[in-house]
Parts: C-alpha cells; structure tokens; sequence
C-alpha cells in the first residue's frame, strides 16, 4: 500500500471510510429488515415496502446523524481559529515562543525550531499554530452537507444490494442467495476498509460477515416465528 502524502490525504481517506461504513451499515440493516420480512410472507410488495421503508428511514437517520456530527466539529473548529486569530493579535511574542515549543517537542533543535516558527509566522501565523497547535487546516474544515450527502448516498448504495437480491431470484431461493450475495457484499466492503485503514484484510472481512451473519440470522428467526403465529 503507498504511503499517502500531500493536504487533506487523511480527510479523504476520512471520507472514504465513512463512505464504506456507511454503505456496511446499509447493507446490515436493509438486509436483516428483508430476510425478516421474507421469511415472514412471500409477498414481493410487502418485502419491497418493508425494504424500502427501511431504506428511506435508514438514509435519512444517517445523512441527519452525519449533518449534526459534523456541524458541531465544525463549530468548534471555528471557535478554535477564532480565539487563536485574537490571540495571535494581542500577543504575537508569546505565540511564536509556543510554536517554537511545540516545533521542538517534535524533535527539531532549539535554534531550528525558532527558525521554522518565524518562517512559519510570516508565511500564515494563523494557518501555522492551527495546524501545529490544533491539528486543524483552516482551509479544509469539514462540511456538514458533503458529510450528510456522502453517508445517505452510501447508505442507498448498500441498501439496494439485498433489497434488489431479495426479490428476483424464485421464492424458494429467495433468502438462501440473499444472505450469499450480503455476505459477498459484506466481505468486499470488509477488504476496502481494510485496506483504506491499513490493517489485516482477514481481520476485518471476518468481523463484518459474521455480524452480517448474525444479524440477519436473528430477522430471519423473528419473521419465521411471527409468520408462523400469524398463519
């Protein structure tokens, strides 16, 4: 795997693995919503409505949880810049004295530090001691509708792998290839967010299909019995 490098590598990376989580999530959720249903009733339109539902309410809970996250991370990222700026103009000494620690807390010598934080100051004083101080890029704060957007997108995006699965293969194959194809569907988003965080790809695709596993196991024993009860 190639090293990242450059300005806002790790946001996108961010992205994209809030891009794979959600769309697991849709996944998860959508699927165990169906296999239930289905295996409560044969009927196509109640398990497309049931499917469906789930679908709206599930994109519509993440975009929202995504929005209110992100506004706050924002909102506080703001109010960081805002007291830095106004402490960058009341007492720029004692600001290029902290950039200058924390330059040498990472490893550089005292007369280097001292250096690269007036170079630094000169260039973008407020830009420097946001990034060094506050690990935050004044020019890449997060956008709460992008994040809200990207979750809903692929939260749909993995819900209409078993949604769409679920209804055309014949009744009697109907949750067998369902629960393959969101274990496929599963171990490949398992491998990409592996990959993405750099850690073990068996780890990680294990984890999900088996709770993918389980989870549709249980929906699929709660609309049995249900269905039963109700015939």
């Amino acid at each position: 795997m190639r090293e990242p490098h450059g300005t806002g590598t790790a946001a996108k990376l961010n992205w994209l693995r809030a891009g794979v989580m959600g769309a697991n999530d849709g996944i998860v959720s959508t699927a165990g919503l169906v296999v239930g249903v289905a295996a409560a009733t044969t009927e196509v339109s109640a398990i497309l409505t049931a499917g469906f539902a789930g679908l709206s309410a599930g994109a519509v809970s993440m975009a929202l949880g995504e929005y209110v996250s992100v506004s706050a991370q924002r909102d506080t990222e703001r109010a960081l810049l805002r007291l830095e700026r106004r402490e960058l103009e009341q007492m720029p000494e004692a600001e290029l004295e902290e950039l200058t620690g924390l330059l040498q807390a990472k490893g550089l010598e005292p007369d280097t530090a001292r250096a690269a934080a007036k170079e630094l100051t000169e260039r973008n004083a407020l830009a420097a001691h946001a990034e060094v101080e506050l690990g935050i890029h004044p020019d890449e704060l997060a956008n709460p509708w992008v994040a809200a957007l990207s979750s809903a997108v692929s939260f749909i995006v993995g819900a209409l792998v078993p949604l769409l699965v679920v209804v055309l293969p014949p009744e009697h194959l109907r949750i067998p290839i369902t629960f393959v194809s969101v274990l496929v569907a599963l171990a490949l988003t398992g491998t990409v967010s592996a990959y993405l965080g750099g850690a073990r790809r068996g780890r990680a695709v294990v984890r999900v299909v088996i709770g993918g596993a389980i989870a549709m196991a249980v929906t699929f024993a709660v609309g049995y019995l249900f269905g039963t009860t109700a015939g």
